[in-house]
């Protein structure tokens, strides 16, 4: 897993975005997911829900449009409602 920017929520939990298309060229996809159970084991496939993705022709293009909602408590927040998640 590529983590482009990783920071721990006031809750504990750690609000991340992740690339998850390869490396090697091409377009970039990257997510927001949030990892809640941060410390504990979790098996190998076993990620967290992705709140928000979006693709575009560079890492910077992608953090562009994740990082304000990232960097944010309450967009987090809302990310989560909007999925049924606390």
């Amino acid at each position: 897993m590529s983590f482009l920017y990783e920071r721990p929520l006031p809750q504990g939990p750690l609000v991340r975005i992740r690339r998850i298309t390869p490396t090697d060229g091409g377009a970039v996809r990257a997510v927001i997911e949030v990892d809640r159970r941060v410390g504990t084991a979790r098996e190998a496939p076993d990620v967290p829900p992705a709140l928000m993705a979006v693709e575009g022709d560079s890492e910077d293009a992608v953090m562009a449009s994740l990082l304000p909602f990232a960097e944010d408590d309450a967009a987090v927040a809302r990310l989560l409602a909007s999925r049924g998640l606390r």
